[in-house]
């Protein structure tokens, strides 16, 4: 599948994350959506309802590194840090900017890593 989904929300909560899932699971439907997250309380709270075609992809608690998108963040704060915003709506459109050039295969390149695939293909999906 050779496509990019994001969405901005104005902060993070069980609610806006489910939110996210659903919108990605109709975006989507005809595939099985595997997603990596971390241990944060809104991606395990018992009140989270997952679509059918969701399945979250927990990595161990207390281990940033191994979450892909903090890569992500680290290859745009890179290319972001030497520049100055006039307010907080500059800095968003910059980064908003940078998400939007990235190619699918310039965020495989930041993001994937073999230990994924290995952890999905000895779990049988």
């Amino acid at each position: 599948m050779e496509k990019v989904f994001s969405r901005e929300f104005c902060h993070l909560d069980t609610i806006c994350f489910e939110k996210f899932l659903e919108l990605f699971s109709q975006t989507y439907p005809e595939y099985l959506g595997i997603i990596q997250v971390d241990n944060s309380f809104f991606h395990s709270s018992l009140q989270l309802h997952l679509p059918d075609n969701i399945i979250l992809f927990f990595h161990p608690s207390h281990t940033p590194q191994l979450n892909p998108i903090e890569r992500l963040w680290e290859d745009i704060k890179e290319k972001l840090s030497w520049q100055l915003f006039d307010n907080l709506e500059a800095l968003r459109v910059a980064v908003e900017n940078s998400l939007a050039k990235l190619s699918q295969k310039v965020i495989a390149s930041v993001t994937g890593w073999d230990f994924i695939l290995e952890a999905l293909s000895v779990s049988g999906i």
